[in-house]
């Protein structure tokens, strides 16, 4: 927390907080969250509990959808507003009473992956068009100095022509992801 409070003292405008939701653990609290960003400008966003292959108990135990969450701040005169480039696919709420707002992560939602622009580097190199994509892409021999920025992009152009329009979460396929902590995800 204090790391926070020193970023926004340093002059950071915005500061994304991610939040893992999940049932009787904290999707009760819904109110302390709120209350914490009513006068900080921080972007609080709640992830739906992915499950994967490693997490399939916890996944059954705690998923809850983000859809409670929505629900109660619609009630709470909370307003949707339209993304911005940086929000990805956080639905993203705001309420004219609060600095701060609420972003929502909801992967199992339809068209979630639509809006998603996300793309994640592994620290072994490895990019992941997507968190539960079936195979990554080595950049590793690319990375090893600059005069290669153009290959790096010629590859990565390449491979996003491939990326599937969706995620298989829905039918219990978390693709090559194990685990989130592999990719930092």
């Amino acid at each position: 927390m204090a790391g926070i409070d020193a970023a926004l003292e340093a002059g950071y405008e915005k500061i994304k907080v991610n939040v893992v939701l999940m049932k009787n653990i904290n999707d009760s609290n819904l109110a302390s969250f709120i209350n914490w960003i009513k006068l900080r400008p921080i972007q609080l966003r709640f992830i739906e509990l992915m499950e994967t292959d490693e997490s399939d108990k916890i996944f059954r135990r705690h998923h809850v959808s983000g859809e409670k969450i929505r629900r109660r701040l619609l009630e709470q005169n909370w307003q949707q507003i339209p993304r911005c480039r940086s929000d990805g696919p956080a639905q993203v709420f705001k309420h004219p009473d609060y600095y701060g707002e609420i972003g929502l992560i909801m992967p199992y939602e339809q068209n979630f992956c639509q809006s998603c622009n996300r793309l994640r580097v592994s620290s072994i190199g490895h990019l992941h068009l997507c968190l539960f994509g079936e195979r990554s892409i080595i950049l590793r021999d690319l990375l090893v100095d600059a005069s290669q920025s153009e290959a790096l992009k010629a590859r990565i152009r390449a491979e996003l022509q491939l990326k599937r329009a969706s995620h298989f979460l829905h039918q219990g396929d978390s693709g090559i992801t194990s685990n989130l902590s592999i990719i930092g995800g």
